[in-house]
């Protein structure tokens, strides 16, 4: 019998009782997803789990939202927008950064400490019923994972808080990721580059079949691909799936513009959307801020406002004065995140090449300064060499490292030799731990430098909470070179 999720769940797990079951599940966000076999990597224990709970996603109507880079973004600002204009949105993203209940949020709000154990409560003994199933011989996994677990927890937050709608963000690929037994009201593919070839592919095309995995029969997808053969991919599955195919540059597109001024940080970016899925519900928009800065978030944007409007299309009521208030308050963290002026210090979690590239972009675009230094660190089957060409021409100074909040973390002598090999002309300093980058970029700094953190989302929890303790006290004037600590040797 499917267990009731409508009452209090017995026994009821305290938050820490509740962490330390999760986090006894295999979490391939931190073993690496390299480990994650085809046998493994399926629908069924999802499917499984959900019945046992009373299949809480059929309950709920849902806006899906796939892509490698840009779907967190684009799913905050849908929920924002929906949010600004009176619904009751639940979101649902990953990795987290700091809790695991960042995951889980309503309007705008994650759940709490006593919600996230209250959750699990319901889960844990269905959890052990499917790990106590398998036979012991089996090398698969005993039951369900970290990621399937929390999407299941998901589900039941937002049916049993009766939400108007949920925004859920796929975590890896699209066709079997643990997000795809929903049933969408509408599909949204963001982007496609790429990143995690080996479970998705080693071709666009390849990457493109899996995301759009998520296409559903006469379910209208928008998509924010512009790039071919990709695009080609995604426009052939929503044909043959015969779902109303709205896409960035045909049917909407957008202006940007973002003007420089003497600060350091230039004023919000501006945004004018248009074409025929925007006019057609708001025949009268004007310019918008975007709280998110760079011209990727613009798109990311321009997906987001074509989303709500094939909402709209379906008699959803949001009024034009929502969509710019929703974009205006929307935020995601590490994403272009300043953390501190004098010196400002931006925090972006971006870790393949084109998040990199958009980076680097938006950091021209958006702010001057006269010396720029970055704190790098990145995780084993990322392409680093491809993420440390584009960043060694754009800084002064490059401290290497490793987070630890990941074990696949690169060691700083790894980068170091990569780096070195690829002949850039930035200064390169190999240190033990972020903290001790930290602590050196502070003897450098001065009000009007640029201090970047990025390469990984782990490296950009890390490095929020030191900068959170430790702001870093702009020196009066450029002090003496810190001197090079020499990579270990061989």
């Amino acid at each position: 019998m499917p267990m009731e999720w409508t009452g209090q769940p017995e026994p009821l797990l305290t938050y820490d009782e509740a962490l330390r079951f999760l986090d006894q599940r295999i979490n391939y966000e931190k073993m690496g997803r390299d480990r994650l076999t085809k046998a493994e990597w399926k629908l069924d224990r999802m499917r499984q789990l959900l019945a046992l709970l009373g299949n809480p996603h059929e309950k709920v109507s849902v806006v899906h939202v796939a892509g490698t880079k840009g779907k967190g973004s684009s799913a905050t600002m849908i929920a924002s927008i929906l949010g600004a204009a009176g619904y009751r949105v639940g979101l649902y993203t990953s990795p987290h950064l700091e809790r695991v209940e960042e995951r889980i949020a309503i309007g705008g709000m994650p759940c709490t400490e006593e919600q996230f154990a209250e959750l699990l409560s319901f889960l844990k003994p269905n959890v052990l019923a499917m790990e106590e199933e398998l036979p012991s011989d089996s090398r698969l996994p005993g039951g369900p994972t970290y990621f399937e677990i929390t999407t299941a927890m998901a589900f039941l937050c937002f049916a049993r808080e009766n939400v108007d709608l949920a925004v859920m963000e796929v975590g890896l690929g699209g066709r079997l990721d643990s997000t795809n037994v929903c049933h969408p009201v509408v599909s949204v593919i963001t982007s496609i580059s790429y990143d995690h070839t080996r479970q998705l592919g080693n071709t666009l095309e390849s990457i493109a079949r899996e995301k759009a995995g998520i296409i559903k029969p006469g379910i209208p997808t928008i998509s924010g691909v512009l790039e071919s053969p990709a695009r080609e991919v995604i426009a052939e599955k929503a044909h043959a799936a015969e779902s109303r195919f709205i896409e960035l540059g045909q049917d909407f597109s957008f202006d940007y513009e973002v003007s420089p001024g003497d600060d350091l940080l230039a004023s919000l970016p501006r945004c004018r959307f248009h074409g025929s899925a925007i006019d057609t519900y708001w025949p009268n928009t004007n310019d918008v801020e975007l709280a998110m800065l760079g011209r990727h978030q613009a798109a990311n944007a321009a997906i987001a406002v074509a989303t709500v409007g094939e909402l709209c299309r379906q008699d959803w009521r949001v009024p034009w004065e929502a969509v710019a208030r929703g974009l205006r308050e929307a935020r995601c963290p590490a994403r272009v995140e300043v953390v501190q002026t004098a010196p400002l210090v931006v925090v972006d979690a971006a870790h393949n090449v084109a998040s990199i590239e958009a980076f680097c972009q938006t950091l021209e675009e958006c702010f001057t300064a006269r010396r720029q230094f970055l704190i790098f660190a990145a995780s084993h089957e990322k392409d680093v060499s491809g993420m440390l060409r584009v960043l060694l021409s754009k800084f002064d100074e490059i401290w290497l490292t490793r987070h630890h909040l990941d074990p696949r973390t690169y060691s700083p002598e790894e980068l170091f030799e990569i780096a070195s090999s690829l002949g850039e002309k930035s200064t390169l300093r190999v240190v033990a731990t972020t903290a001790q980058a930290w602590q050196e970029i502070g003897q450098r700094a001065a009000a009007r430098d640029l201090v970047c953190v990025t390469g990984s989302f782990f490296l950009a929890a890390e490095m929020r909470a030191i900068a959170a303790d430790s702001p870093i006290m702009a020196q009066p004037r450029e002090q003496t070179a810190v001197p090079t600590t020499p990579p270990a040797g061989p």
